[in-house]
């Protein structure tokens, strides 16, 4: 039975990484896994579960909540009309290859390593917030043939190694290529779903050696409660906020911490 005062101490940390990511996903419009990652690696590790394989926890863990997160954010793009169908019909069994490919791979690496994997990653992501433009374009139309079947699996791969959704590879991709950003962002949920239900059903089936109390397969049942609860509770709020003030250069400040935390997980990865 696990100790009750330990119980406690997760139910609170867990509380208030939910309410930070449910008010940046609403302010910013970036997607909970980004800041619930690192959250749960530094939350868990102070809790005492520092193993080898405690970043396996933390990647599932995101994943399980976008799967709630993405599916509400969908339909409710979905019934303002701006879901591009067409594209997540062409972009979609590349990107369930790819989740089940990076789920294969994260299964089979340790701490170190998928703490290397994002902090590059991060790094990657944080730069392009920090900056990227709105006029940039790789194309006028979004790819078809060679280019979607290369981009559509390394988009499913690279997302579910960071354990976040389809908003920070997708909806750069997409406007690269000229789709307007609302468009982009409403498709990029939908790309969440794919992304991390065939992930999370992976992810249930692995065995973690010293995960933290209640967690099933890589899945930790208290972090998903909590979190899922608080994000629903305090992204309203951030949306709110986002509406009251420019949140331009909040995002700019959001890359620089986001970059601050990447590099921090690479050091850690190499030890230092």
């Amino acid at each position: 039975m696990p100790d009750p005062v330990l119980l406690a101490q997760m139910a609170v940390i867990l509380a208030a990484i939910g309410a930070l990511a449910g008010v940046l996903a609403g302010l910013l419009g970036v997607g909970g896994g980004i800041v619930l990652v690192p959250a749960f690696y530094y939350a868990f590790e102070a809790l005492g579960y520092g193993g080898p394989e405690l970043m396996q926890v933390c990647l599932a863990t995101s994943l399980a909540t976008i799967i709630v997160t993405s599916t509400r954010s969908a339909l409710s793009h979905n019934r303002k009309g701006a879901v591009d169908h067409a594209v997540l019909r062409a972009w979609g069994p590349g990107i369930v290859l790819g989740a089940v490919a990076g789920m294969l791979l994260a299964a089979s690496l340790r701490t170190p390593a998928l703490q290397a994997i994002f902090g590059v990653l991060a790094s990657v992501v944080a730069l392009y917030m920090l900056a990227g433009r709105d006029t940039w374009r790789l194309g006028q139309e979004m790819p078809r043939g060679p280019a979607l079947y290369g981009l559509s699996p390394l988009l499913g791969f690279l997302s579910v190694l960071m354990g976040i959704g389809g908003g920070s590879f997708g909806v750069p991709v997409m406007s690269l290529y000229g789709m307007p950003i609302h468009r982009a962002v409403a498709t990029a949920a939908g790309f969440g779903v794919i992304i991390a239900v065939p992930s999370v059903i992976g992810f249930l089936l692995v065995e973690v050696d010293g995960a933290p109390p209640l967690t099933l397969g890589a899945v930790n049942g208290p972090a998903f409660v909590l979190v899922i609860a608080m994000t629903l509770l305090t992204a309203p709020l951030g949306v709110r906020m986002a509406h009251a003030m420019d949140a331009r250069p909040l995002k700019r400040v959001f890359g620089v911490f986001l970059l601050i935390v990447a590099l921090n997980m690479l050091r850690k990865a190499l030890g230092f």
